[in-house]
């Protein structure tokens, strides 16, 4: 049930992503099937190639005392535009996109977890 809960969290959260921001949309014609297949490879993405990327990049990490962890989290969402229905501009899009995703899907994460839906025993 907490996965369920999740990849709706992460699909309501990247169809906000595309109210708010407009370099980053999905393709005129996606449904609802198409946005939550784009959360479930996101999901995909960040747990089986995010941290590969994470660890090669940990050097210039450690330089620049983490913020290229915003460089990899734009990756990520350029990643999972290429193989959905989502579509994001360019770089600077997915860059910009990656840190409001992040906002939206930490406030979505909070509501979640302050109404108890998460699975977590208080």
């Amino acid at each position: 049930m907490g996965f369920l809960i999740r990849l709706l969290v992460n699909a309501l959260a990247l169809y906000l992503l595309t109210l708010v921001y407009s370099g980053v949309r999905f393709t005129p014609g996606a449904d609802v099937v198409g946005v939550i297949l784009a959360a479930l490879v996101l999901g995909i993405v960040n747990a089986l190639i995010r941290p590969v990327l994470l660890l090669l990049s940990l050097p210039v990490n450690v330089l620049t005392l983490g913020l290229f962890t915003l460089v990899v989290n734009a990756v990520v969402l350029w990643i999972v535009a290429g193989v959905t229905v989502l579509d994001v501009a360019g770089f600077g899009a997915a860059f910009i996109g990656a840190i409001v995703l992040a906002v939206i899907s930490w406030a979505l994460d909070a509501a979640v977890g302050a109404l108890g839906l998460d699975g977590q025993r208080s």
